[in-house]
């Protein structure tokens, strides 16, 4: 008798939806625990090729803790496409002007860089406050 490996499909994935408390929790923790729900690590079914995850609403995102000198010296960068169009703002500054970004930078440079990373990176929910829109979805708390 043959035993094979149980590959998971689309259907399997039943999406269940989570909400995360980030006040007062380190960014790269959370960053990876969330990174490894939205791709469905946790699930028995995991397969590395399939959506497999949970959708994930992240709140109090102002409020997640940045370790050592971080807040002055992590630098983000993007650039315009220009000769000279390199720009760069601290992570004090950008947590003033959008919180939401710093904890959504975190989590997609924790996915796979293809496709399946670009869907389950629109599986990620990000609010500064402690309100969000997901109610109807009746989101379960996630410990961290």
């Amino acid at each position: 008798m043959k035993k094979y490996t149980y590959s998971a499909k689309k259907t399997d994935n039943q999406g269940n939806w989570l909400v995360v408390d980030a006040r007062d929790v380190v960014l790269g923790r959370l960053a990876s625990q969330v990174a490894a729900r939205l791709r469905g690590k946790h699930n028995p079914l995991y397969t590395p090729h399939v959506d497999c995850g949970d959708f994930v609403v992240v709140i109090n995102a102002e409020k997640v803790r940045l370790t050592g000198r971080k807040n002055e010296q992590k630098m983000y960068y993007r650039h315009s496409g220009y000769i000279g169009g390199l720009k760069s703002i601290n992570a004090d500054k950008l947590r003033q002007k959008r919180p939401e970004d710093i904890i959504r930078f975190a989590v997609k440079g924790m996915l796979p860089k293809n496709r399946l990373g670009r869907q389950l990176y629109r599986k990620l929910k990000v609010y500064a406050g402690s309100e969000h829109p997901h109610q109807a979805q009746q989101p379960k708390p996630l410990e961290l």
